[in-house]
């Protein structure tokens, strides 16, 4: 099975949200986080990780990367229960018990949008209200370029 990671290409991660994911946390989109939030309060480091920020499961920090990798059934479960318990310390949800199928139905929402995507895939998420206040998420996969971006100015010889 393939879940998301997060993923570091530098620092900015650190600057942009209130608290940064670590690199190769699994992840999940994590917009429920903004479900309740009045649009008006939706500002600042918050609006970054409403943008564009994923919700890593181990640190619920957010990432603006994520990687597609396998993971084996029982850290699936671990992350499962780990994003319950978390529905309820973060979210007021009243039990693990209760918060399980929600955590559930977000694990597979994620294990289903990277299921055909080859691994080491890197995605990007942009996070917005649409016209009737609906929040809406779009993933988008990056391509790295085929041609080298600069021209060659020196070489490594052996002397």
């Amino acid at each position: 099975m393939k879940l998301l990671r997060t993923i570091r290409f530098d620092q900015s991660d650190e600057h942009v949200f209130e608290k940064a994911a670590g690199s190769d946390e699994w992840a999940v989109p994590g917009g429920f986080a903004f479900a309740g939030m009045a649009r008006e309060a939706i500002t600042g480091k918050t609006r970054q990780a409403f943008a564009n920020g994923f919700l890593s499961l181990e640190s619920f920090g957010r990432s603006t990367f994520a990687t597609v990798a396998e993971i084996g059934n029982d850290d699936y479960g671990k992350m499962t229960e780990a994003l319950a318990a978390h529905f309820c310390e973060a979210h007021g949800a009243p039990d693990v018990e209760s918060a399980l199928p929600v955590a559930h139905e977000e694990m597979d929402f994620v294990a289903g949008l990277v299921a055909d995507a080859p691994i080491n895939t890197v995605f990007t998420l942009r996070r917005f209200h649409d016209d009737n206040g609906e929040i809406r998420e779009e993933f988008r996969t990056v391509t790295p370029p085929r041609e080298p971006l600069h021209t060659r100015i020196w070489d490594v010889a052996d002397e």
